[in-house]
């Protein structure tokens, strides 16, 4: 059985992660930033910092990470966003009027590869 080197820590996988920005009446949402292992660290902070709210899903994830920057997501992610948006005003509605927090959807993220539909 062979041994690795002993000061040679395990490798975690890069932590990914892609910031979406959607503005009424400009079309679907845009990538905004995207990045992995210390950037996506720092996105997640930047967000967190400012009350953005962050979900996590590493399917949805790394279909958004093979969209450009400030381009808007492709017509085959448009249902997965629609239900995570509709997800993130209901949360809003809650706050405001003191309800707790629905429960998070089962996305139907998409299975097609980028090369398909992307």
């Amino acid at each position: 059985m062979a041994q690795g080197d002993p000061n040679e820590l395990p490798r975690k996988p890069l932590q990914s992660a892609v910031a979406l920005a959607y503005k009424s009446g400009e079309g679907a949402p845009k990538v905004v930033a995207k990045g992995r292992g210390l950037v996506a660290e720092q996105i997640i902070a930047v967000a967190a910092e400012h009350g953005v709210f962050i979900h996590e899903s590493k399917e949805l994830v790394s279909l958004l990470m093979e969209v450009d920057l400030d381009h808007q997501i492709p017509p085959l992610l448009y249902r997965v966003i629609a239900e995570l948006l509709a997800w993130l005003y209901h949360i809003e509605a809650a706050q405001k009027t003191g309800q707790p927090r629905p429960p998070a959807p089962d996305l139907s993220v998409p299975n097609e590869s980028p090369e398909n539909g992307l």
